[in-house]
């Protein structure tokens, strides 16, 4: 079996299963800025559904975020295409976990650079924003480039709602040609040929970081 005459089909695939991740990730960790924000709030009615909305998106499972999104809000009346209901569904999973690894990293922030910034007369909002933000963010990087890569191997779930990303060109090239063993073995070089160098820049940014901290 010459698995090359098939490569356009999983590059394409591919592509799609990167454009889920960009758009999941990047929605999903402005979400998760704000259920941390939420959580953190000292106000009962901002911190309590906060709360509920990160532990419910950290125990469902990716899968079932699909199928509610996908095969759930038709219910309600709401049809959604079966990529964008993928981007939906990672997203709210993306920002569960990230809200708890940002708030890691807010909480991070030392006590002392926030009461000094109150001794100077800054405002709460503006200590929010130019103390703590950037610097818990700064610390939250690693976890959430890990977190980053958990969600594009979790792209491979959207072909059981039928989007045409890498491992539904994998299964389709697989009940062409019956060489699934080959097929997925390859499908699996691809997402760690995207995976594994990505885990190496996490690792040097981590350390340089630590050494930058140090």
């Amino acid at each position: 079996m010459d698995i090359s005459q098939y490569l356009p089909r999983f590059l394409q695939g591919l592509g799609l299963s990167l454009q889920i991740t960009v758009v999941s990730v990047l929605a999903g960790f402005v979400l998760g800025l704000l259920l941390a924000l939420m959580t953190m709030s000292r106000t009962r009615w901002l911190t309590w559904p906060g709360i509920a909305i990160v532990e419910l998106g950290r125990g469902t499972p990716a899968l079932v975020m699909l199928y509610i999104v996908y095969f759930g809000l038709p219910a309600v009346q709401i049809m959604l295409d079966n990529t964008i209901a993928a981007m939906i569904a990672l997203t709210t999973t993306t920002g569960a976990y990230a809200a708890e690894m940002i708030r890691a990293g807010l909480q991070s922030v030392p006590r002392g650079q926030v009461e000094a910034a109150h001794a100077l007369g800054l405002e709460p909002r503006t200590v929010l924003g130019r103390v703590v933000i950037p610097q818990g963010m700064r610390s939250a990087i690693p976890s959430l480039m890990g977190l980053a890569i958990q969600m594009f191997q979790a792209t491979s779930l959207a072909y059981s709602i039928a989007v045409p990303e890498l491992m539904s060109a994998a299964y389709q090239v697989g009940n062409a040609t019956f060489q699934y063993l080959t097929v997925f073995l390859f499908a699996g070089l691809i997402y760690a040929a995207v995976s594994v160098p990505t885990t190496w820049a996490t690792v040097w940014i981590e350390r340089r970081m630590n050494r930058n901290y140090a």
